[in-house]
């Protein structure tokens, strides 16, 4: 499973300006072969989509966090845990993925937002190597209402809970609608990877898997329990050093 570029025509990728100026063309996965189309960078100062209130059937938006990069990424729902690596772009110009010898780690685009903070997010990971299958092998399977959870290096935990889950075929694949957030005011996620069916002949997959999802909670991580300071000593008692302190002064007496 090599990776590869979405989409197979210049397209302008539209996410806000937290996006502006930089250049974001996302693998797809393939056995052994690479396609070489790449996607055009944004427009300083373009638009994201309207803001949109939240479905009733699930919980509403919190507050953006402060940035911070991510550290672990957790799906109890699938009994998914994986470490996250900061990446920024490859030499052909696509997102760098975590080598083969790591396949259940995810990528974060380190050069787009943080998990948490405001805007989309993006993580990618592979689906599957030529050995077994990799850290989003199920991430087709993951249902909307469920809870994606990010550790981050400031010690806080973001939930986000999934709204949507598509398949995007190559050739339908459409910069604006994947990665510009739902809402310019929220903290938004997409977790990405290869999807549709294995192309034999292009030695690639024929789509992408595209998950949403949006902060609704905020936790931390449990810190280690400080050791508990010595007890002072009562008038009239001594403590140990002071009891060893005497009896080493009796015998040199």
């Amino acid at each position: 499973m090599s990776p590869a570029r979405t989409g197979g025509r210049n397209r302008r990728l539209l996410t806000g300006t937290a996006w502006a100026a930089l250049l974001l063309a996302l693998w797809l996965c393939g056995h052994h072969s690479v396609d070489e189309s790449t996607t055009s960078a944004p427009q300083t100062g373009a638009t994201a989509a309207p803001r949109r209130s939240h479905a009733r059937d699930l919980p509403p938006a919190i507050d953006p966090l402060p940035g911070a990069g991510p550290q672990g990424l957790a799906i109890k729902a699938m009994g998914l845990e994986a470490p996250i690596e900061a990446h920024g772009l490859d030499p052909r110009g696509g997102v760098e993925t975590p080598p083969y010898s790591r396949p259940n780690a995810v990528s974060w685009y380190q050069d787009g937002p943080a998990p948490g903070s405001t805007g989309a997010a993006v993580l990618v990971g592979h689906v599957d190597t030529q050995q077994s299958p990799a850290v989003f092998y199920e991430l087709s399977t993951i249902k909307r209402g469920v809870k994606i959870t990010v550790t981050r290096k400031d010690g806080s935990v973001a939930e986000f809970t999934v709204e949507d889950v598509t398949v995007v075929d190559k050739d339908h694949w459409d910069d604006e609608k994947v990665y510009a957030p739902k809402d310019p005011e929220r903290a938004e996620l997409r977790l990405i990877t290869c999807g549709g069916d294995y192309n034999r002949t292009k030695h690639e997959y024929t789509a992408n898997v595209v998950v949403s999802a949006y902060l609704t909670g905020v936790g931390h991580t449990a810190a280690a329990p400080k050791p508990s300071p010595a007890a002072p000593a009562e008038e009239g008692e001594e403590d140990e050093g002071q009891t060893q302190a005497r009896a080493l002064a009796r015998t040199r007496a």
